[in-house]
């Protein structure tokens, strides 16, 4: 979400999100003066959160009380605002290597153990997949052009489960001249290639393929391998569904936001209930992390698809054999989470089961 916000209004955003996550209470500009300690007065201040307001950042549970961030202010804190601890992930990494014995445990009970650990030092309910065993074995694929400037990616696995990707061509060839027919009859070439290179491979291997033996010829089709490659390895981390182990959900009914029978009723349907369609949330990348360089996904309120959990944010991580996801790790709360100690605690936890399934 691109908000151009003046640095008053950014400092004012996240003091307002800092201190309703602390009180659950709607937030007033005196409040933020006082805790603050800010050099202005209440009235610059309002002026700023009438702006954030109006930007859709922050809202009026009440006409007379004060902000609460909205799901979209969240959003700005969360992406913009805020920088999960490395010391806090390295902690709980530690944490987990101390109370849990990887070598004379199966690692069943491993995830049963680390769920515990981590509802325990997050405050949220725990959740993680158990590691995925099969992989798709590549069958066909082909390359269409659909449109000036796109393709579309068909594939076929072993089990006969089809699937397509529509890309962008890379700016070099969108912008060239290539005729259609030209073209058409070159992805022929590439599709065969790729075919011969992959058929019966793991699309978890896709990363290994050198396209350099397309010569010099198709030099100009090696950016769009690689972002194919990438994708579709990437499509390859969402298997059969495997089981799920959640802990920690009598500490998080205990806040405020779960004060309503009907809200829990929801939640508790969902976690018991529900989890074919929890277990895809915690395995699909639809969003942007929390920056570049990390792998921690979060779902924010309206963002989750099921309404059970749309009062909550999930936060989630995926675990690797090797190079390879094969399972998540994550928490869901209430919006009103400190976000940064979340991130840092699931960071933390998929490094430990990473290094776990290693042992195991």
């Amino acid at each position: 979400m691109q908000v151009n916000l003046t640095q008053r209004q950014q400092y004012v955003l996240w003091a307002t999100v800092r201190h309703y996550i602390a009180t659950a209470e709607p937030v007033g500009s005196k409040a933020l003066v006082n805790e603050y300690n800010l050099s202005v007065s209440p009235a610059t201040i309002r002026n700023a959160m009438g702006t954030l307001e109006k930007a859709g950042l922050l809202y009026q549970p009440h006409t007379s009380a004060g902000r609460v961030p909205s799901d979209s202010g969240y959003r700005i804190y969360v992406d913009q605002l805020i920088t999960p601890s490395d010391a806090l992930a390295n902690q709980a990494e530690s944490i987990l290597k101390d109370r849990l014995q990887v070598k004379t445990s199966n690692f069943e009970d491993v995830v049963r153990g680390a769920a515990k650990i981590l509802a325990n030092l997050s405050g949220y309910i725990a959740l993680i997949t158990m590691p995925q065993t099969n992989q798709a074995r590549l069958l066909h694929l082909q390359l269409v052009q659909v449109e000036t400037g796109k393709i579309m990616v068909l594939l076929v696995t072993d089990a006969y489960h089809t699937d397509s990707v529509l890309m962008d061509l890379p700016p070099s060839l969108a912008e060239s001249e290539v005729q259609s027919e030209i073209l058409d009859q070159e992805l022929r070439i590439v599709s065969n290639f790729l075919n011969a290179q992959l058929r019966d491979r793991s699309l978890t291997d896709l990363y290994q393929l050198d396209w350099r033996e397309l010569g010099r010829e198709f030099e100009k089709y090696a950016q769009l391998i690689g972002k194919l490659l990438v994708e579709l390895s990437n499509r390859s981390q969402i298997p059969e569904k495997t089981g799920m182990t959640i802990s920690g959900v009598s500490e998080v009914l205990r806040q405020p936001e779960f004060s309503e029978l009907n809200q829990v009723q929801m939640l508790l349907q969902a976690l018991a209930e529900e989890q074919d369609q929890l277990w895809p949330l915690m395995v699909e990348r639809p969003l942007s992390p929390v920056t570049s360089s990390k792998r921690v996904y979060v779902r924010i309120g309206s963002e989750n698809p099921m309404e059970a959990i749309q009062t909550c944010t999930l936060i989630s991580a995926n675990y690797c054999r090797g190079l390879v996801p094969v399972g998540s790790v994550g928490v869901l709360g209430p919006k009103r989470m400190v976000y940064e100690n979340a991130i840092a605690l699931v960071e933390g936890a998929a490094d430990y089961l990473s290094a776990a399934l290693s042992e195991c």
